[in-house]
This record gives structure tokens, sequence and C-alpha cells, in this order.
């Protein structure tokens, strides 16, 4: 509910403060008092259009501010799950700053937000319905919503939500798969093309680096024989080789070594050095017997090594990663290959998940139909003790049908069913949908009805009416009165009126005025005890010059709606 609304610098409004409770609250007060400037501050609270004209003057900045206290459990995660954050104590605080340039800001528990997050929080809090407000009753989906409501079809909903869902995925998912069709089919071919090439030349890991190393040694043979050959020499079998110095100077040191122990293992160190630089000899020995010239197998190899340049070249990596490009080939034509396939595969799922949307939509029509009549008589019923004694309503159902084919675009989140409110004022007249009544008050007062037929089920905390009394007099107004305490009871409810006969069914009552002080005019509001009540009600009947006998009759009426509460 709303517990708290403040206003700051709007317009005639220099600084309001309202705390209300549970219930029927009325707001009354002379024409153009300012009551609807309250109004506006709570449109801005609800996201509603700011503009710098709403500024008083002289003023940096417009701001309203409201405090809701939220009872109801699946509302306050709903709310939530809006926020991203959880609600402290229940409680949500709305603020919204409108500068004079006419820029404005708002913040929610203290988070800013955006003004589409403020309508949508606002959709959630409170319902206004007046002859200037948007009037959700004649949204279809709001009607929609009613009726379900009503009927509590909330499960053949969620089943209907739920089968769409699935539909929608696997129709979403096998529309990806056709798009992608043409682009799969080019990549395809490309790919192909690759594989075959890759495959022909069929790189292995490790080739390249192999083939440049035999190559280099084909390539330069004639130089490794005779570096091969010239070492073998100089290190074993030339004069004075480097093994037979080693030896020379080791047995040279023998004989010292017996009286000089250090130079026993110079000497061995060298005897060492002989034998290993012997068998370096042998090695480069034998290497240049291996190193013979084989000019077609270099040409092989330089044939081999061009073909992985040439492929690396036009693959952009580098030689040695064509095998691994290949291997990469042939698993990108696989997942196409499996792509296919899965299109294939989803046939059968969407075919099902296809007839489910059917039945479950089939299903919720067959709700609908049942409770539409059940619904428009309640709301018609509703309506006579409020002046419309002639009324008639109707709720209307037009069902789509979806046809067989599964991959139709899924149907609207609200089923296949197009709901329409018919309502006719008067006799003789043509029955019309609900959105094209010109009337407020009209609107306002089947408003009225459909909420008290529903009042129990709608979680929709706060109702605000304005201009419901339009062309109203006293008798129906007291009938009014009385709907809107019946209604409070489940709601609290808000009620603008100029009647002193609906705002005597009012739990609390608030007077708004005009006054000027130093030339500047400002609106103020003050809630009113039971004696100010009684004054209040006999200045609506009567206006200022109220005597005696209207207070008389002010607190009779005020008693007599007490009574009936």
């Amino acid at each position: 509910m709303l517990r708290e609304l403040s206003v700051q610098n709007l317009a005639t409004i220099e600084d309001i403060q309202i705390e209300l409770e549970a219930g029927f609250c009325a707001w009354s007060g002379e024409t153009g008092a300012g009551k609807s400037l309250l109004l506006t501050a709570l449109g801005l609270v609800l996201g509603g259009k700011a503009s710098a004209d709403l500024v008083r003057a002289g003023k940096p900045e417009a701001r309203a501010s409201a405090v809701f206290e939220i009872e109801h459990e699946a509302l306050q995660v709903e709310i939530e799950e809006l926020l991203g954050a959880a609600l402290e104590d229940g409680a949500v605080i709305i603020n919204r700053r409108v500068s004079a340039q006419g820029r404005s800001t708002a913040q929610v528990n203290g988070m800013p937000v955006t003004i589409a997050t403020l309508q949508k929080l606002g959709d959630r809090l409170i319902d206004v319905h007046g002859q200037y407000e948007n009037r959700a009753l004649v949204d279809p989906d709001r009607q929609r919503a009613l009726l379900d409501a009503f009927g509590g079809l909330d499960s053949l909903a969620l089943a209907y939500a739920t089968a769409r869902r699935a539909h929608d995925d696997l129709r979403r998912t096998r529309q990806a798969f056709i798009d992608a069709s043409q682009a799969r089919q080019r990549e395809r071919t490309l790919l192909e093309f690759e594989r075959d090439e890759l495959a022909a030349a069929d790189p292995k890991a490790g080739e390249y680096d192999e083939l440049v190393h035999e190559s280099h040694i084909l390539g330069n043979a004639g130089a490794l024989r005779a570096a091969a050959t010239e070492g073998h020499d100089l290190l074993y079998e030339a004069d004075n080789s480097a093994q037979e110095i080693l030896k020379r100077v080791a047995r040279a040191l023998e004989p010292l070594a017996r009286s000089v122990p250090e130079l026993a293992d110079a000497a061995s160190t060298l005897e060492r050095l002989a034998g290993e630089t012997r068998e370096v000899a042998y090695a480069l020995r034998d290497l240049g017997r291996n190193w013979d010239d084989d000019p077609e197998r270099l040409e092989d190899l330089e044939t081999r090594l061009a073909l992985y340049r040439k492929l690396a070249n036009r693959f952009h990596c580098l030689p040695d990663e064509l095998a691994a490009r290949k291997a990469e080939t042939d698993a990108k034509l696989t997942a196409i290959d499996r792509d296919e396939t899965d299109l294939k595969a989803l046939d059968g799922p969407l075919a099902d998940a296809w007839a489910g949307v059917k039945r479950s939509a089939a299903a919720l029509s067959e709700g609908r139909r049942k409770t539409a009549k059940d619904f428009g008589k309640a709301i018609q019923s509703r309506l006579k003790p409020l002046g419309m004694e002639r009324a008639k309503l109707s709720v209307e159902i037009e069902t789509r049908d979806l046809g067989d084919d599964p991959t139709s675009a899924t149907p609207p989140e609200s089923g296949a069913d197009k709901i329409e409110m018919v309502f006719l004022a008067n006799p003789g007249e043509v029955p019309q949908p609900l959105r094209k009544i010109a009337s407020g008050g009209e609107l306002s007062r089947v408003t009225l009805a459909a909420k008290s037929v529903l009042a129990a089920v709608d979680r929709v905390p706060t109702l605000v009416f304005d201009e419901i009394d339009t062309g109203v007099g006293g008798r129906l107004g007291a009938a009014l009165g009385k709907t809107l305490a019946e209604l409070a009871r489940h709601h609290q409810v808000v009620c603008v009126t100029h009647l002193p006969q609906m705002a005597s069914y009012a739990r609390k009552q608030w007077v708004i005025r005009k006054q000027t002080d130093r030339g500047r005019t400002r609106t103020t509001i003050a809630p009113l005890e039971e004696s100010e009540r009684v004054a209040e009600l006999a200045a609506m009947l009567r206006g200022d010059s109220a005597a005696e006998g209207t207070r008389r009759e002010a607190l009779a009426m005020l008693r007599e709606a007490q009574a009936a509460c």
C-alpha cells in the first residue's frame, strides 16, 4: 500500500507530506485547489512524463517521493526480481526529481533506475483510473489478465506458457540452422577443397623439420665429407695428429708422476682425451662415408618442401602446422554434417512441441470461454448500484486458428485469444468495445465494478480513482462510496471526489486547499479529525455558508456511512 507521499516545489505545491492509511482514503477540496497536482506528483512517482513547467517558479527542481509497504509475498518477489535487489522490511521508496531545465532522475531504495523500470514498478503498485490517466481497463491485455484472474486460469496459462516456450526454443534453433544453411554450404565447399589439397599432400607432424635437415645434408654433402675426412686425418691419421700429441704428452708425464703425484691426474686426463679423440675421429670417418651425393633424393626433398611452403602460405600457418590444419578441417566438415543431421532430427520434437502448444492453447481458450459469460454478468451486476442500471457488458473472445504447421511463428504469450470487453451504456445504442468509451466517469465506474468483482484476486495493492463522480448525484454518490468501501477491504483505495456522499464512506478524509501568502499561492493538504470532517462534508453539501442544519445532516451522513461499513 501507499504509506506516504511527499511533494516539494511542484507548481503551487511548496512542501506537502501525506501519511496515508489502509482502506478507503478520500481527498476532497474545491475545484482548482490542486487535487490534480497531487495526482500529477503520483504520476511522476509512477514514471509519468516530466516537464520543466512543473517546477515551482524560482525553484531549482521539483521532487516527488512515495513510500510503499509490500505485504503480498508474491508481489514482493516480483518486485525484487524487477529491481534485482531484496526489499528491506518490504518497503519500496521511490524518489523522482525534475530540474528547472526539464531533466529528471529517479531512484528506488537509493538505487538509480530508468523511467521504464519505474513504469513497470508502478504497474505493479498502483492502478490509476481517471479521465486523463492511462486507462488500464481498456487495454486488451489487461482485460485478458482480469478474465484469467476471475476464472482462476493461472494453471492453464502456466501450462500454455511452458508449452509455448518449449516450442519457441526448438523453432528458433531450427530457424538458426536454416538461416545458416547457405553460409554452411559455402563453408563446406571451401573446406572440402582445403581438405582435398591437404589430403593429397598428407602432411605429418614434424616431417617438415626432418625434410629441412635431410635436404641441408644432401645439399652440402661434398663439403661435409671433406670436413669429416680432414677432421679424421687431423685428429688421428696424420703425422703429429691430435691423438698422437695427447698420447705423447701423457707418456712423458708418467715417469714424473711417481715423484709428483699431481701430474698423475694430468697424465690420466690426457690418456682419456686421447681415447675420446680417437672415437671422434672414427665417427667423422663413418659419417664421411655415409654422406654420398644423391641428386634425385635431393630433388624429391626440395619438391616436398616447396609443397609444404606453398600450402603454409595459402593457409596462413607455419609449415609444421599443416597436419593440425588438416585435422581441424576434417572436424569442421564433420560438424557441418552433424548440423544437417541435427536439423532433420528437430522435425519430430518440433511437431510434438507444436501439438503441445495447440493442446494447451485450446484448454486455455476453453477455460476463458467458460469464464467470459460469468465475468461479464458479474461486472454488469455491479454496475446497477453505480447508476448504470440499463448498461450491458459482455466479454467477447475471438480464437485464432493456429494451423498445423509446426514451423509457424509461436503464438503470442497471451494465447490464441483476442479478448474484448464490449459495453452498451444505454438501450438503443450500438454496443462497442470498452476502449472506445469517451466518458471518463463511465469508464471509472466500469473499472470500479470490475475491481469489485476481482477484489480478492487482484494483487495491485493501491487503487486511485479520479473523476469517478463525474455527472453523479448525491444518491448515486452514496452507492459509489459504499462500493469503494467494500473494495477497500481488499485494497487501499484513494479517491478524489467532490461528493460528500462518497467521501462519507472513507475511513480517512483529507482536504486540499489553495492559500495565498505574501503574493505566492500554495496548495496544502491536511487530514481531518471527525469534527473537522463534519464541517468539510457540510461545506461540500452547501458551500462555506452551510448552516447548523447542514452540519447535522453531514454528521448523520457520516454516521450512516460508518455504520454501513
